[in-house]
């Protein structure tokens, strides 16, 4: 990385961290605001999404997750654990990075358990790491595609979508989950 770069990517980083964690935290109810309007666009690009997630025992929700690279890069989402259709706790999702990387990516992510043991083992944990604690299944789908439940045998299925921006590496490996309070 040149100099010029390494410093611009110093002072943002240093800037951000100077900033309180709550600056950026949303409300219980901003938050299940988004997660709606996130399961709205997943159930318009992808047929069957609604039936599969009536199916899975509960479902995280990060309606949006920021990523930025420059050599060294993070990410970072705020989100909501719903069971029955009902946001019932709140999480945070952040990884780090070292390697190849330059940009920056917003993106969507749902996370559902499929079993009652897989999501009794995640909400019992105290910070779930994906790869670790458990693995997630990553579904490919594109717009427009079909979620066929009969051939889901994972127990934790993770789905990344609205991808916008210049970044490669769809992968959830490395993220902590860890629970958030949240108040209205």
């Amino acid at each position: 990385m040149k100099k010029s770069s390494r410093r611009i990517f110093m002072a943002v980083v240093s800037s951000l961290l100077a900033l309180p964690l709550g600056a950026f935290a949303d409300s219980a109810s901003e938050i299940d605001a988004k997660v709606a309007d996130t399961l709205k666009v997943f159930a318009q690009q992808v047929d069957g999404s609604e039936v599969f997630l009536t199916q899975a025992a509960g479902y995280l929700v990060f309606p949006r997750v920021i990523k930025v690279g420059v050599g060294i890069g993070g990410e970072t989402g705020e989100g909501a654990l719903r069971i029955g259709g009902k946001s019932v706790s709140y999480y945070r999702t952040a990884s780090g990075s070292i390697g190849f990387q330059l940009g920056a990516q917003a993106k969507s992510i749902i996370i559902a358990f499929m079993t009652q043991d897989a999501l009794d083992k995640f909400r019992n944990s105290d910070g779930w790491s994906v790869g670790i604690d458990g693995s997630v299944a990553l579904i490919d789908i594109g717009a427009g595609k079909t979620i066929d439940s009969t051939n889901v045998k994972d127990p934790v299925v993770g789905f990344i979508f609205g991808s916008k921006g210049l970044m490669y590496n769809l992968t959830l490996e490395g993220s902590k989950i860890t629970k958030i309070d949240r108040s209205e």
